[in-house]
């Protein structure tokens, strides 16, 4: 099975926890991505995902709301060197679709559910085809 350090993204998007929602959330649609690392300098303090901005329009506290309002504090991570199998594991388990990824205690990239059906579809041809 193959690692996470092969499939994770990289090119971090983070935002600073008293950030507006609607700063990050601009950021993200401007990468296309569904979460954003909510970073204190090097120490991970939380992430935002679409959910949590779905949650704040549906509660009408988009106007004033910060990052730290909406984050998930202390998210579950996950190490390079782990597998994708158990990458999956925990997403599936904990109904989540985004991991931060850590390696030697620093924060190293991001891997989603998206990244992990790529090493998945990898293994297979598309029906058809």
């Amino acid at each position: 099975m193959s690692v996470i350090a092969k499939h994770m993204s990289r090119e971090l998007l983070t935002a600073l926890p008293d950030e507006s929602i609607a700063e990050a959330a601009q950021h993200m649609v401007a990468r296309g991505v569904g979460a954003i690392l909510v970073m204190d300098g090097d120490r991970l303090e939380g992430i935002l995902t679409e959910r949590d901005i779905l949650k704040a329009v549906a509660v009408g506290a988009i106007e004033n709301a910060r990052v730290r309002d909406w984050m998930t504090t202390s998210p579950e991570t996950i190490e390079a060197s782990d597998s994708t199998g158990h990458a999956a594991a925990l997403m599936i388990h904990g109904g989540f679709r985004h991991l931060p990824v850590l390696d030697g205690g620093f924060v190293a990239g991001i891997v989603s559910i998206r990244d992990l059906m790529r090493v998945t579809l990898d293994d297979s041809a598309p029906r058809g085809v």
